[in-house]
């Protein structure tokens, strides 16, 4: 069996890694867009690293688009074969994707009039909405825990993560010479609470582990502190200082967890009596796929059901689809609460709504996930005085918050106690993947200590023989 590091190798997004049995069946572990690196990301999703008329299987550890976005590009380029993955990932995707394809074509809209004007030839988007929703007519939803049976020499399990709806450890077993070979890619791990989703599950003893190291380097702040931090930044903003405030949250995940929290200060009559907006269409089609995976939620949540049948919905709260409500947002002077995508601040309708409110100092913007280095969100979190939005600069005068305490990613102690399901001396090979590279030197430290050894941090196009 050979591994090939193709993406999310020494950084964040892109994660794809292709597995080629002895028996030459090609299983790509993610198949995920890279984002936030600016002129380099283009081409990096364009050469996939591989044939995609060769692969065999895609194994699909959750939804994310930098772990799911390449599926449509990969079918329009003659991938055919399967895509295996939890039953709350297959639906899922079949939004999450399908919005990728339409912001691929509408950039390229936007991109073709300034070559139009510059003489030069058209392009065309990596894919388009017709693509995504094409290739969902792969996809095959397993629940949790089943054996799935891709041929006489492959099964694979999905063990929950608690990173997201549907997330769920690879646990592969492949038979080589008579040999069972046990390889775990972890995806991307989740905290050991979460408001909505189940904690995190051990998986089966592993040889050979693939495991994320996004906040490799990072403790969170206690949770018992993030939901009256939330209410005291919407106290300040929207009753003291009458301004607006902005959450840039993604799409699936952190904005139900956020509608979820005030819901439960709703109900308990803690919230003040103010407007809150979610303008995103997929933000509100994903919380509808939310509530037909309650599988997948934890006992708190299923408690607060027996008497709130809706704990996403409250009556001042709305849901915003139109691209004429979004604008009428910007046009509100009253003060009101607005949650839109994307949570790195790098697409979407919030880098409008930021562009409208960041240059006054009565507005705050509240940072509620991670945010990749090069991305617009991380340069207004490092302190930036001026940024760049849609090619304007703009001065950066209201007040910048960040609650780490919403991330769906757990913290280097969270991790290393879910990892530790393992027995450490009988995984034979332990591989660091989907982090920035200094974080994984510090969290490969990190994971020496808990008794994991053979540790390496593979490199982009690294092969490795198992």
């Amino acid at each position: 069996m050979v591994i090939k590091f193709l993406g999310a190798s020494r950084e964040v997004t892109g994660s794809k890694f292709l597995v080629i049995t002895q028996k030459d069946k090609k299983i790509l572990l993610d198949c995920g867009l890279y984002q936030g690196k600016g002129l380099e990301t283009d081409s990096l999703n364009k050469h996939l690293g591989f044939n995609p008329k060769e692969i065999d299987h895609i194994i699909l550890s959750h939804a994310h688009i930098d772990h799911s976005g390449l599926i449509p590009y990969a079918y329009k380029l003659g991938f055919r074969g399967s895509v295996v993955c939890t039953n709350a990932t297959r639906d899922l995707c079949s939004i999450l994707l399908a919005d990728s394809g339409a912001i691929h074509e509408a950039d390229t809209r936007t991109f073709n009039k300034k070559r139009l004007l510059q003489g030069l030839e058209q392009v065309e988007p990596l894919y388009t909405r017709a693509d995504a929703i094409a290739c969902m007519e792969l996809f095959i939803g397993v629940s949790y825990n089943r054996k799935f049976y891709i041929d006489e020499n492959v099964k694979v399990k999905f063990t929950n993560t608690g990173h997201m709806l549907g997330g769920g450890v690879v646990n592969l077993e492949i038979k080589e010479n008579d040999e069972i070979k046990r390889l775990a890619y972890t995806g991307d791990i989740g905290r050991r609470t979460n408001r909505i989703l189940r904690s995190p599950d051990a998986f089966p003893q592993a040889d050979y582990i693939i495991a994320e190291s996004t906040y490799g380097d990072r403790l969170h702040e206690p949770d018992h502190d993030s939901d009256q931090m939330l209410l005291d930044i919407i106290y300040n903003t929207c009753i003291t200082k009458k301004g607006k405030l902005i959450i840039p949250s993604f799409s699936v995940g952190r904005t139900q967890e956020i509608v979820y929290t005030l819901n439960n200060m709703f109900n308990e009559g803690r919230l003040p009596r103010v407007d809150i907006f979610v303008d995103s269409p997929l933000s509100t089609n994903a919380t509808e796929i939310f509530r037909v995976h309650p599988e997948c939620f934890n006992e708190d949540i299923l408690k607060v059901m027996e008497h709130d049948h809706d704990p996403f919905g409250f009556a001042s709260l709305h849901y915003v689809r139109t691209k004429e409500e979004s604008k009428k947002l910007n046009e509100r002077a009253d003060p009101c609460v607005i949650i839109s995508a994307s949570g790195m601040m790098e697409a979407g309708r919030v880098k409008h709504h930021i562009a409208n409110t960041i240059g006054s100092p009565k507005n705050t913007i509240l940072a509620v996930g991670y945010c990749a280095p090069t991305t617009l969100g991380a340069k207004i979190l490092r302190g930036d005085e001026m940024v760049s939005i849609h090619g304007i600069t703009y001065t950066v005068r209201a007040d910048i918050r960040r609650i780490d305490s919403y991330s769906g990613h757990g913290d280097y102690h969270e991790m290393g106690e879910f990892l530790l399901c393992q027995d450490p001396e009988k995984v034979k090979k332990f591989f660091i993947v989907h982090g920035e590279y200094e974080v994984q030197e510090k969290y490969k430290a990190y994971l020496e200590t808990l008794g994991f050894g053979h540790i390496e941090i593979p490199d982009r196009g690294d092969w490795v023989q198992l």
